[in-house]
């Protein structure tokens, strides 16, 4: 089948890509040229484990091409993916301009029948909106249909998400364009991970409904973090007794220094935005969004704690992503805790292994080292921000002589505090 996928970022990259590697033939459209010139030659704007390799054979093989030409690519194709970005305006809504955007232009365009699919993340009703903007774009009266395929792929895993999904969501009110998104997923559909069929505004509620779900549960293990140093508790120990339980399940347990990233901040503030729009309450999420930005301040009493003067000293950070397995910085606690230890005099010397080219647009001026080691020399304290697997298991021995002082602030529970203590370490982690 031929594809245009218009938008070259986190969600729009892989989806092409992943659909060329079903063996459809895919162009790839965006309006940033310096991107698509280096994406002809091999260079990815992204790091997303698995898909260099896979761009850079699909594009050998023919069936994957990059393109500033939006005409050529909407004339040519048969299904026509909208992936640009939609993010948060200041009201809180999602900010629609590039979707209106790019539906006027397919409207111009359109020279035979199209299937328009919004796979950016969309407010409820933004299928309607884009078919009242082709229908007036439109030189002539051509037949289209809108669909709603929100994406459920996550930063770090996403290829895998694409090919082995948990579920596919299609929200379609025509059975032609029902036939059409069927034979372009039924080659990953599973038996047990089914495509859901459904109508558009109940397909675009299902990915903003998910992700607040998972903020949610975030946040509420957050919260539940304080009563447990409180009391004497171990956050990592009620969450397994809860996990236990199959109606909650173990999965977003985790306590920690809050969530970030592009999609669980924006999509939660979306939903409250649309819940308001609608005169509907939206308490619960407001209190989610409150406790996590909240949350990415909490490691600050704890770093005083052992080091109460912050001013001349150095704090060590481990972990800038807002996740592992990305380099994506977007609303990542590490921007707000580096800033508040600027704040209070500190120098900073960080690692990661993906996300400082990233971190260095935001944080220009502070130190960044070569690996984990090299970031601990003469440290009085080591923050850690991001559980990367190659920060688990260090040499605990060498980490304590590097540093000044053996001080440790776990914003992610990757150690055992016992452990920690008994090698010699000033330990304090999150909820224990």
């Amino acid at each position: 089948m031929k594809i245009a996928v218009i938008g070259t970022g986190y969600v729009g990259l892989v989806l092409g890509t992943c659909l060329a590697e079903l063996g459809n033939d895919v162009a790839c459209v965006d309006v940033d040229s310096e991107k698509i010139a280096n994406l002809n030659k091999g260079i990815i704007p992204i790091y997303e484990p698995g898909l260099e390799e896979l761009v850079k054979r699909n594009s050998r093989e023919g069936r994957l091409f990059f393109t500033t030409d939006i005409k050529k690519a909407v004339e040519d194709s048969t299904v026509i993916f909208i992936a640009v970005g939609t993010p948060q305006s200041e009201s809180g809504a999602a900010d629609l301009s590039a979707v209106k955007s790019v539906a006027a232009v397919i409207g111009k365009y359109m020279n035979n029948y199209k299937v328009v699919v919004n796979k950016s993340t969309v407010p409820v009703g933004t299928a309607d909106l884009v078919k009242s903007i082709i229908k007036e774009n439109q030189t002539g009266i051509i037949e289209f249909d809108v669909v709603s395929n929100p994406e459920f792929q996550r930063e770090g895993t996403a290829v895998r998400d694409f090919m082995v999904p948990d579920r596919i969501v299609i929200g379609v009110d025509s059975e032609k364009a029902k036939e059409v998104m069927i034979s372009i997923y039924k080659a990953i559909a599973r038996t047990d991970r089914p495509i859901i069929v459904t109508d558009p505004k109940s397909a675009e509620l299902i990915k903003y409904a998910s992700n607040a779900m998972l903020a949610t549960r975030i946040s509420f293990m957050n919260e539940l973090s304080h009563l447990c140093e409180k009391t004497g508790a171990d956050i990592k120990e009620v969450a397994k007794g809860m996990g236990l339980d199959n109606r909650i399940g173990p999965r977003f347990l985790q306590a920690g220094v809050g969530y970030g990233g592009s999609c669980f901040p924006k999509d939660t503030r979306a939903l409250i935005a649309m819940l308001k729009g609608n005169d509907c309450e939206s308490r619960i999420l407001e209190a989610v969004d409150d406790v996590n930005e909240k949350q990415k301040l909490s490691l600050m009493p704890k770093i005083k704690k052992l080091v109460p003067e912050l001013k001349g000293k150095t704090a060590a950070v481990w972990g800038l992503a807002f996740k592992p397995k990305t380099d994506d910085v977007r609303e990542a606690p590490s921007v707000l805790v580096i800033k508040e230890l600027l704040k209070e005099g500190a120098q900073i010397k960080a690692f990661d292994p993906e996300a400082m080219e990233n971190m260095k647009k935001i944080h220009p001026d502070i130190i960044y080292a070569n690996n984990p080691y090299d970031c601990l020399i003469n440290a009085n304290l080591l923050v850690i921000l991001t559980e990367w697997d190659e920060f688990r298991e260090p040499d605990k021995a060498k980490m304590k002589s590097l540093m000044k002082e053996p001080n440790i602030v776990d914003g992610r529970n990757i150690y055992d505090s016992n452990e920690m203590r008994e090698a010699g370490f000033n330990y304090l982690g999150v909820g224990r």
